[in-house]
């Protein structure tokens, strides 16, 4: 990918304020060297291919054709799987429950099971909208590891008090349903009452579900060969229920929410959910999660954004060719003394030129992400995969942000060029410094801690702006760069990278000044 002909030479002398002329320029020589116009096009249609082999057909991880993910009320994909035990609650309320005990199971093998509960186990009273998977809630519960929390629409999580539920120290739980404010409140004894939280639920029905619940994701393990989950059940035993308000019904149902315990663990063969009615209280069993749906070993069979986007490092290595192209190879043909005659401030043609190939790199980006994240998904979900939905926002980031990352990498590389003079060694040292470090990083090549640091302290730390999976405490998973997850936030890893093409940028103009003058 290296210029097919000469830059057109250019003998106008812009004046004062003549700028936007000497844009112009840079932009015609651009676009009259078909090598560079090529390579533009090229990277897209590259970016694209291999999104496309990385969305192609495999073993169908949803063998009866569903494979939509449950979408939370903030346009995020989410687990909603778990027993519950609920009536109808008309208008304002209350549940309070005592709890005694939160026991678990865990399988390795349908033959071999053993005493285990997940840390995220949870148990307690929850207020839902509607049976159906997604819909908004809020619950005060107890955990298998985290003590009592009140969690909301999924990706909320608040502190109650720390420790573990057992007979001699048993968990009082309340939700306190007003219009569509919910309270949570904990108690040790059932007369002294402290508030966890509140949330606002904008929306709820006139008559949610309201009752007992009991859910538990999958156990995480670490064997010989790394990290890895194993289904896990929680068994919670509510002692004493009692109701506040004006209720549907005289009786409690009982279902399964979701079909099974979705992409955070499999029910075992012979362990299903149930309740089974105990004194004035409930033992309820339950598997799954209410939670928001990560990335990781976890769900394996989940397709995220970032790989309908993988082909976005080998569209870059192109952009970077022709990035340290746009200056090398003036000084390759003999043609750098007449661009610096038709302007003679010297810092300006840098300047031009980077506005040029980082605008070029830039469309590069956001076209082949516009068109690979809706395509992307399609393909996946005909495959049976399913697609880690995301909130419009993050969405228009990675977007956008792949078009930041291309045209900032092809300005470090135009910088670089004007540095070293000579384009193969300017888009070795990009590739080097940026380019191995993200495969080395991502591939599981390298042990997580030093894949950490690769992705904080070279411009590989870029990359981070394509992060759409999220993290978060309350949702056990390996959050490492071959899982996705970036040790910097995606605007501070496209700030690194931009730093080392600024630095790059400055030490440019200054060589420029000194050597070309």
């Amino acid at each position: 990918m290296t210029a097919t002909s000469a830059p057109p030479r250019t003998t106008a002398r812009p004046g004062r304020g003549g700028f936007g002329r000497l844009l112009h320029a840079e932009w015609t020589k651009f676009r009259t060297v078909r090598g560079w116009v090529w390579s533009a096009v090229g990277a897209v249609l590259v970016i694209c291919l291999v999104g496309l082999l990385a969305t192609a057909a495999g073993n169908r991880s949803a063998p009866n054709g569903s494979s939509a993910l449950p979408v939370g009320p903030g346009g995020e994909a989410v687990n909603d799987n778990f027993w519950f035990v609920h009536q109808k609650l008309r208008g304002d309320g209350s549940i309070t429950v005592s709890m005694s005990s939160l026991a678990g199971v865990v399988s390795t093998s349908p033959d071999d099971s053993r005493s285990g509960l997940a840390p995220w186990a949870k148990a307690g009273v929850i207020v839902k909208d509607s049976l159906d998977q997604g819909s908004s809630y809020a619950a005060m519960m107890v955990t298998g590891g985290h003590g009592v929390r009140m969690q909301y629409d999924y990706t909320h999580d608040i502190a109650g008090a720390a420790g573990a539920v057992s007979e001699e120290a048993p968990r009082w739980l309340r939700l306190q349903r007003t219009g569509d404010t919910l309270t949570g409140h904990q108690s040790a004894d059932g007369r002294r009452w402290t508030e966890v939280g509140r949330a606002d639920l904008s929306g709820l029905s006139a008559t949610p579900e309201v009752g007992l619940f009991v859910t538990s994701p999958s156990a995480k393990e670490e064997t010989a060969t790394g990290t890895g989950f194993v289904p896990a059940v929680a068994t919670g035993t509510f002692d004493r229920v009692t109701l506040g308000g004006r209720w549907t019904g005289d009786s409690w149902a009982s279902d399964q929410v979701g079909g099974d315990a979705g992409t955070s663990a499999s029910y075992d063969q012979d362990t299903r959910g149930g309740a089974t009615p105990s004194g004035s209280g409930f033992e309820v069993t339950g598997a799954g999660d209410i939670a928001p749906v990560v990335g990781g070993p976890a769900t394996s069979g989940v397709r995220t954004i970032e790989n309908f986007l993988v082909g976005a490092f080998a569209g870059l290595v192109v952009m970077v060719v022709v990035g340290a192209g746009c200056i090398t190879a003036e000084y390759r043909r003999g043609m750098i003394g007449l661009t610096l005659a038709a302007s003679p401030r010297r810092g300006r043609v840098l300047v031009a030129k980077g506005l040029v190939v980082g605008s070029v790199a830039f469309l590069v980006g956001v076209v082949s992400a516009a068109v690979m994240v809706p395509l992307g998904g399609q393909r996946s979900e005909a495959g049976g995969f399913p697609v880690l939905t995301v909130p419009a926002a993050t969405e228009l980031r990675v977007v956008v942000g792949t078009g930041l990352l291309l045209a900032a990498a092809s300005v470090f590389a135009l910088a670089v060029g004007a540095v070293l003079r000579r384009g193969a060694v300017a888009v070795t040292v990009i590739v080097v410094g940026m380019v191995l470090p993200y495969l080395l990083a991502t591939a599981s090549v390298l042990p997580d801690g030093a894949s950490r640091w690769l992705l904080r302290v070279t411009p590989a730390a870029g990359f981070a702006i394509q992060q759409s999976v999220e993290r978060y405490d309350q949702v056990v998973t390996v959050y490492a760069p071959s899982s996705g997850y970036f040790p910097l936030a995606p605007w501070t890893g496209l700030a690194v990278l931009c730093a080392y093409a600024a630095a790059s940028f400055a030490a440019a103009v200054v060589l420029f000044r000194r050597r070309d003058a």
